[in-house]
């Protein structure tokens, strides 16, 4: 009788050696559980950040100059005057217009970014004297020869994206070497996209995007895009160059931001399908 005695707490003894075990390792799993989706919180609420860092400026009207450089170094140059629209209940609007050189003199492009679905895009081709819709499929090509896809000319709205892999490390080259920035993750919901997943670095004193990695298909390091030389208008803050640089290529696209200006009173109508000849 002892002896089935001292079995049965040697099994209870066992059994509750496992059940700790398992309560440990259960804690452990949800506890890491936590950590992720805190990690995932974090990375979206610094987008949202940047998102309000940049709400407010109504619309605005900017002028660039925009250089293709081929891998031997070749150049061709491009003169672009761009109007945006902040929309508080959608995405934003934007338009981008080529007065040179000849051969793409009076080209326009519209934007219509939404925080759900596809943006819509449209192309007026002047040669053709017709307007040609940027297919979602197509979003990942390049636009008008430049190493800038045409989904990298949406707004950034914080809904198109999920977010991971928060971290706080140095901003990197080319930046001074004590800026910190906000580094994280971001995947494109659109399942279309020609990227698999975009690096983040964000200014931790202003809330500026400094520079995005772009990882493509193959999850291959396809492209950077620097942001550089921030001016401030008021209370918002503009980059006057961008670069973006094909590592798999070695070309290279810059723009030259100029001559900005604010609240100028446009209205939706301005950015219709419609109103694109008008811009010629």
């Amino acid at each position: 009788m002892l002896n089935n005695k001292t079995s049965d707490l040697k099994k209870c003894s066992c059994f509750s050696r496992w059940a700790v075990k398992a309560l440990v390792l259960s804690g452990l799993f949800a506890t890491l559980s936590v950590q992720a989706n805190s990690e995932a919180l974090n990375a979206e609420h610094i987008a949202q950040r940047v998102d309000a860092a940049d709400s407010g400026w109504q619309d605005e009207e900017v002028k660039a100059q925009m250089t293709l450089y081929a891998a031997d170094g070749r150049s061709v140059s491009r003169e672009i005057r761009s109007r945006s629209l902040e929309v508080s209940d959608d995405g934003d609007r934007s338009l981008v217009v080529f007065d040179q050189p000849l051969d793409v003199k009076g080209t326009v492009f519209l934007t219509h970014t939404h925080d759900v679905g596809n943006d819509d895009q449209w192309l007026f081709l002047p040669a053709l004297k017709r307007t040609k819709r940027i297919a979602s499929s197509n979003r990942s090509g390049p636009f008008m020869g430049s190493e800038f896809a045409y989904e990298d000319i949406s707004s950034e709205e914080v809904s198109r994206y999920t977010y991971d892999d928060l971290r706080s490390a140095a901003c990197g080259e080319p930046f001074a070497a004590e800026r910190q920035c906000h580094i994280y993750n971001r995947y494109p919901v659109d399942k279309s996209s020609g990227y698999t997943r975009q690096q983040v670095y964000v200014d931790q004193e202003h809330y500026r995007v400094l520079k995005i990695d772009y990882y493509d298909r193959k999850n291959s390091h396809q492209k950077t895009l620097t942001r550089n030389d921030y001016q401030k208008f008021g209370n918002y803050w503009r980059a006057k160059q961008w670069v973006m640089q094909n590592h798999l290529n070695q070309k290279k696209t810059v723009v030259e931001w100029s001559d900005w200006k604010f609240s100028s009173g446009f209205q939706l109508r301005d950015f219709e399908r419609s109103a694109l000849s008008r811009y010629r």
